[in-house]
């Protein structure tokens, strides 16, 4: 049985860092993020990644029943029982889907969700003081944003009614976030 956490945040909030950081400490956990899933899945040659190819080339949105396919395939294919995914989900579509998909799937269990908790102002000094990319700026940062924001509360409303959220404190040194965050997934599993 695969055990699931997923871990939500806002651009810039260190979700990936710490996620990757708690998989190198612990051999027991695997950490991915959905967009490296889809990209393996491309470089495998599979019929799925073919598919999922055929979208991304063109700039589209991989279509919901393809992404959750290929994410539940990556955790009971993960080389661990415990399975970290940052950045999802990221709309109610996207959580409706995962929690149907995850109904029907005898293999993989949903323990919890984790969101690191940012100021905008604390997320906004940190991606544009990266600035490692043409999409790490001011107006982009405003629509990842935006786009994050929107359904948060939903999702936020729907996993504290299973008991299955846990909010960090983001804003806090690296070290003691993970510490944090490490030690509250290894006492759910």
């Amino acid at each position: 049985m695969k055990k699931l956490f997923l871990i939500i945040g806002a651009p810039g909030s260190g979700k990936t860092t710490d996620a990757e950081l708690i998989a190198k400490e612990n051999e027991t956990i695997t950490h991915y993020s959905a967009g490296d899933m889809f990209r393996e899945e491309v470089a495998s040659g599979s019929e799925r990644g073919i598919l999922i190819d055929s979208f991304i080339s063109k700039g589209k949105i991989v279509p919901i029943d393809i992404a959750i396919e290929t994410i539940v395939s990556a955790i009971k294919k993960a080389p661990s029982d415990v399975v970290i995914i940052d950045g999802y989900p990221r709309s109610m579509e996207q959580l409706d889907a995962l929690d149907q998909f995850l109904k029907n799937e005898s293999g993989v269990v949903l323990n919890n969700v984790i969101e690191v908790k940012v100021s905008e102002a604390v997320a906004r000094d940190r991606v544009l003081g990266r600035a490692r990319g043409a999409d790490d700026n001011n107006e982009v940062f405003n629509n990842r944003m935006k786009v994050y924001l929107e359904p948060l509360k939903q999702i936020q409303d729907f996993y504290n009614s299973k008991n299955m959220l846990e909010v960090i404190d983001g804003e806090r040194t690296i070290e003691a976030i993970v510490k944090d965050m490490q030690a509250f997934i290894l006492s759910k599993v």
